[in-house]
C-alpha cells in the first residue's frame, strides 16, 4: 500500500514518522508534499526511500490512502487541487476536527474518513479517534485501523462527539503538561530541588496513574479515595484543589467548543454548508 501525506507540519510529520518508526509503514511506501518543500526533504533525509512530491496532486495520484494534515481553512483549496486526480477506490483521511465528513464527501469522489491523532503516538501510545464516511467498507476500516494500531489504540466514535473526545485524547497532553509545569515550577521555587529530577518524577507518576486507570481497574474517583487518608496531607490538598478549580473544566469545555463552532462555521461557508451566506 502506498500512503500519502499532504502537509508535513507538526502533526503531519509526527504521524508520518510514528508510522515509519513503528514499522507500520516502510519509507518507500510514503509519498509526501508540503507547501514548504524543505520540510519534506528533511523527512526524506531521516527516512531514506521516502518519496518527495513536488505537488499535492502528485502525492494524491501516487497514493492508495492520503492523509490530509493541513489547517481547516486550507482544506477547500487542497481538495480543489487534488479532486480531479482522485479515483473512487482511493481513501482520503482528514486529521482535522472542524472539517466534516460531509464536507469531504461533497467535494471528492473517493472514500473518506477522519481521524484525530495524538502527540502520544510518537511513543506508540494514546487513543486515535476514528470516523468513517458512507463509502467506507468494513475492509477499508480494518485497513485504516490496522495501519494505526502499532502507534495507538484506534476507537470508533460518532462525529458529533469529536470535540469533547478530542479535548481528552488530543488536547489532553497539553492540558496535563500545563498543570505539571505549573506544579514543577512551584516546587522548584519553593524547595530549590532540581527541575529535571522533579520532571522525571512527575512523568513516572503520570505514566503509573494512566496504567492504574486503564489496567488497574480504578476510576479517577476511586483512585483519589485509594490515595487519600481522612485528615491527611492529600485530603487537605484535594480540598484546596476542589475549591480553587470549581467550574474551570466547564469553562475549558466552553472554550474549546466555542473555538470549534467558530472554525466549523468558517468551513461550512467555504464548502457551501449551513454556515454559508
Amino acid at each position: 500500500m502506498k500512503v500519502g501525506f499532504i502537509g508535513t507540519g507538526s502533526m503531519g510529520s509526527l504521524l508520518l514518522e510514528a508510522l515509519i518508526d513503528s514499522g507500520s509503514l516502510a519509507p518507500n511506501q510514503v509519498y509526501a508534499s508540503n507547501r514548504t518543500p524543505e520540510k519534506v526533504i528533511r523527512l526524506q533525509q531521516r527516512h531514506p526511500g521516502l518519496h518527495v512530491c513536488t505537488s499535492n496532486a502528485e502525492t494524491a495520484h501516487n497514493s492508495d490512502l492520503i492523509f490530509l494534515c493541513v489547517k481547516p481553512l486550507q482544506f477547500k483549496a487542497i481538495l480543489d487541487e487534488i479532486g480531479s486526480t482522485l479515483r473512487p477506490d482511493q481513501m482520503v483521511v482528514s486529521i482535522t476536527s472542524p472539517v466534516q465528513i460531509h464536507h469531504l464527501e461533497s467535494a471528492l469522489c473517493c472514500k473518506v474518513a477522519k481521524i484525530i491523532p495524538s502527540v502520544a503516538h510518537r511513543v506508540q501510545s494514546g487513543v486515535c479517534l476514528c470516523m468513517y464516511g458512507s463509502r467506507i467498507k468494513e475492509e477499508d476500516r480494518q485497513l485504516i485501523e490496522h495501519l494505526l494500531s502499532p502507534i495507538s489504540k484506534p476507537i470508533l466514535i460518532d462525529e458529533s462527539f469529536v470535540r469533547i473526545t478530542s479535548d481528552l485524547s488530543s488536547c489532553g497532553p497539553a492540558f496535563l503538561s500545563f498543570f505539571l509545569d505549573q506544579w514543577i515550577n512551584a516546587a522548584v521555587e519553593t524547595t530549590g530541588m532540581d527541575r529535571g529530577e522533579l520532571t522525571w518524577i512527575a512523568g513516572e507518576m503520570l505514566l503509573g496513574t494512566g496504567k492504574l486507570l486503564t489496567q488497574g481497574g480504578f476510576t479517577p474517583l476511586e483512585l483519589q479515595k485509594r490515595v487519600t487518608v481522612p485528615g491527611g496531607i492529600t485530603a487537605e490538598a484535594l480540598a484546596l484543589l476542589d475549591s480553587s478549580l470549581t467550574g474551570v473544566f466547564h469553562r475549558l469545555i466552553a472554550t474549546t467548543h466555542g473555538k470549534y463552532k467558530e472554525d466549523l462555521e468558517k468551513c461550512d461557508a467555504q464548502f457551501g454548508g449551513p454556515g454559508a451566506d
